[in-house]
């Protein structure tokens, strides 16, 4: 009982000293930019008695993309979470098992034979674009856990397949980008390294209801993916039908990941390492594991956003290179880590 107790206040001091950090980074993204706001001028914004310009700039531009990067990293770090739970494996991850790729291939078709151009996305194309992204998504995961299969699923393997399923789909992605017109080449390129750049309400409410509803499902769930953490004869032993809670929880996975790159591009190695920054806070129980990883996710993807669009301003560095620049150090670590 104290051990439990113990656990539940590290995980509230986590979570409160992450949840401070985001506010700051929330506050402090909303004043950097091109158009610098001072923090009066923005308290003036919020509270609507700002100038006309400072308003368009906070609640049509900054205030968005904000939420969008909270979204996003929330989806990404929990899916991530899921997979490494599912497959026993701390290197898995969206981008790098291949989800990321397949989502991605679905969307630039759908821009390339729907839309005609990135540009000329609609209000309508925004909600559509994550079910295509998911559908991408699906087909990755299908064709992962069919490949990987040989009476059951181990980790290696499913490693080794997302890798090869994940160079296959990037493939036929350049192929399709050198048929792209040279301005929609460009576009395609800046949004598969991963790229809020363009974020509005719409892509908001687009990827709301999927985390709104599947962080949740996964929170439910936790209690199997500890089982599943055990090993499969165990959880079989345990009374757990192995195959079929992983197959549910996979969906969910992929269906975060989908809606994430749909709005966000390509960002890779997120889910690998909010996870991973998670489980050495809070530990491994997924009753802790999955809320601190979603915070957290949502602090990195913030802070790298904040740090993309400013350090070089007026350009900007798309958040996914921030991330795999930050991240891969880390992956690096965890491969010489892992026997």
């Amino acid at each position: 009982m104290d051990m439990a107790r113990k656990r539940l206040q590290r995980f509230l001091l986590v979570s409160m000293v992450l949840f401070i950090l985001i506010v700051i980074a929330f506050f402090i993204s909303m004043n950097l930019g091109t158009y610098p706001l001072s923090p009066l001028d923005t308290f003036k914004a919020l509270i609507g008695s700002g100038t006309e310009e400072g308003s368009l700039v906070l609640f049509s531009f900054r205030l968005p993309r904000i939420v969008l990067a909270l979204l996003i990293g929330i989806g990404l770090a929990v899916s991530g979470a899921i997979l490494q739970g599912i497959s026993q494996n701390e290197l898995a991850e969206p981008g790098i098992i291949g989800i990321n790729a397949g989502a991605g291939l679905a969307v630039v078709l759908f821009i390339s034979f729907f839309e005609g151009s990135t540009g000329a996305l609609g209000f309508l194309s925004v909600f559509a674009m994550p079910f295509f992204a998911l559908l991408g998504a699906l087909l990755a995961a299908f064709l992962i856990y069919v490949l990987a299969w040989k009476q059951g699923i181990t980790p290696v393997r499913l490693i080794l397949v997302g890798i090869a399923i994940n160079a296959g789909f990037n493939a036929v992605l350049i192929i399709f980008q050198l048929r792209m017109e040279p301005n929609d080449f460009m576009q395609a390129t800046i949004w598969l390294s991963g790229s809020i750049w363009g974020a509005n309400w719409g892509f908001v409410l687009s990827i709301l209801p999927w985390i709104v509803i599947l962080v949740p499902f996964t929170l439910w769930k936790a209690q199997h993916l500890d089982v599943l953490n055990l090993g499969d004869q165990v959880a079989t032993g345990l009374g757990a039908s192995v195959e079929k809670e992983r197959r549910i929880l996979l969906i969910a996975a992929v269906a975060l990941a989908g809606a994430s790159v749909a709005v966000g591009g390509g960002i890779a190695f997120l889910g690998l390492v909010a996870p991973h920054l998670a489980r050495r806070l809070v530990g491994p129980s997924h009753h802790f594991l999955i809320p601190t990883s979603a915070i957290m996710g949502a602090l990195l993807l913030l802070t790298a956003d904040t740090i993309g669009k400013n350090i070089l301003a007026p350009s900007e560095i798309p958040v996914g290179l921030v991330v795999s620049a930050l991240g891969a150090p880390y992956f690096i670590y965890l491969l010489m880590k892992t026997n």
